[in-house]
């Protein structure tokens, strides 16, 4: 089959390699016919690279139809659509049955002090092929695959892989009372997406970027939207459109990539210069962070407010303003999305009739597969438009 494989720094390619198979009785494996490009994808593009190996299946946002099952499978049917969940759960262990789906103890990679395993990620978190392919194997078929109505387009319920439960948690994290107001910094996908929800709940929201197609897009959805470059003061702008007190809560959308962090920025590049193995153990005991997104947050958050990270951040060593957090008395969330903590309650609102989150109309580019490698160095460079990105293998 064909797959999209990270081959080293900046190299990503499209390749033969052999199809998955049933390896143990509760697998399925599923013949994908969407699959999402995510900004988590950049990380291993850069600056992640220390903890992939030439070959790697990339991709966690995949969807598609189940092609065979295992023998101790029983909830599913060749034929059946289904949405696969970036993080790979049981559904059964301590953690899943609390909704950390993301801290699944059956599938923590203990050996590297990292929570559950995740579809095309590294060794940092197992290994595991991805779904940028044609075909998939997923285990925990019973309780892992979201199985979805035949009908509308892929992208109804494509998102429901990562960005809708990623951006669903954020907002709930967020914690803002209906007609609160929300800050989200970014407006990539998982902004985009948290800026629809938190409109659809009757919140007042300020979103900031600097692209300007994005900054539109989420304008016309009803946001108020602050450009970055433009103001010489982001919170200070905040606090001018909150009667001077500072939005409820912030979503940091951005994470580790964050524009406007130059020592980290510089800190990251030579980092790449270092044999392979010595960027492993600097980024696991003293790696840093941009972290200007997060340092906007803190300071754009009311007294007594809530910062959600949604954001992915990787450094060991990140200096945090403490004496700034405690005083104003800040609650930090944070974490991957357990996914199948709020499926359930996403799948509902995907079967309404009206396209309430503007899923169908939220991709900005379908590509074929074998435009992998120009659209990773697109998605990362924010050319051509380019928001959110899906496959169809």
């Amino acid at each position: 089959m064909k797959a999209v494989t990270w081959q080293g720094r900046h190299d990503i390619q499209v390749v033969e390699v052999p199809d998955p198979v049933i390896e143990e009785r509760s697998d399925v494996v599923v013949e994908i016919t969407s699959t999402g490009l995510c900004g988590s994808d950049l990380h291993l593009y850069d600056p992640l690279t220390p903890f992939m190996t030439p070959g790697d299946v990339v991709g966690h946002e995949p969807m598609g139809v189940v092609r065979e099952v295992g023998s101790a499978v029983t909830t599913l049917v060749p034929g059946d659509r289904v949405v696969v969940p970036f993080n790979v759960s049981c559904g059964t262990c301590w953690t899943c049955s609390r909704g950390l789906f993301s801290q699944c103890e059956t599938t923590q990679n203990r050996d590297h002090g990292t929570g559950a395993s995740l579809f095309g990620y590294s060794k940092l978190y197992g290994r595991v092929p991805g779904g940028q392919a044609e075909l998939l194997r997923v285990p925990f078929g019973d309780t892992l695959p979201i199985k979805v109505p035949d009908g509308p387009p892929d992208d109804r319920f494509l998102f429901l892989s990562d960005v809708l439960p990623t951006a669903w948690q954020a907002v709930e994290y967020a914690d803002v009372e209906e007609g609160g107001t929300l800050l989200v910094i970014g407006a990539g996908p998982i902004g985009d997406m948290a800026t629809r929800i938190a409109l659809h709940r009757g919140l007042e929201v300020i979103t900031v970027d600097s692209v300007r197609e994005r900054l539109a897009r989420v304008h016309g959805r009803g946001a108020e939207t602050i450009d970055f470059s433009q103001v010489d003061d982001v919170a200070e702008r905040v606090r001018e459109l909150t009667d001077g007190r500072g939005a409820d809560a912030v979503v940091d959308a951005v994470g580790m990539e964050a524009h406007g962090s130059p020592v980290a920025e510089t800190a990251q590049k030579a980092l790449g210069l270092l044999p392979k193995k010595m960027q492993e153990k600097v980024m696991l005991k003293a790696g840093s962070d941009r972290l200007a997104a997060l340092m906007t947050a803190i300071d754009a958050v009311r007294r007594g407010g809530t910062v959600s990270i949604s954001g992915v951040y990787g450094g060991a060593a990140d200096p945090m303003p403490m004496f700034q957090l405690f005083d104003k008395q800040v609650q930090l969330r944070m974490g991957q999305a357990n996914v199948r903590r709020w499926s359930d309650d996403i799948l509902a609102l995907l079967e309404k009739d009206e396209d309430v989150l503007g899923v169908e109309t939220f991709a900005t580019h379908h590509l074929p597969l074998e435009d992998a490698p120009h659209a990773y160095r697109s998605f990362r460079d924010k050319a051509d438009g380019m928001v959110k990105v899906v496959f169809t293998p």
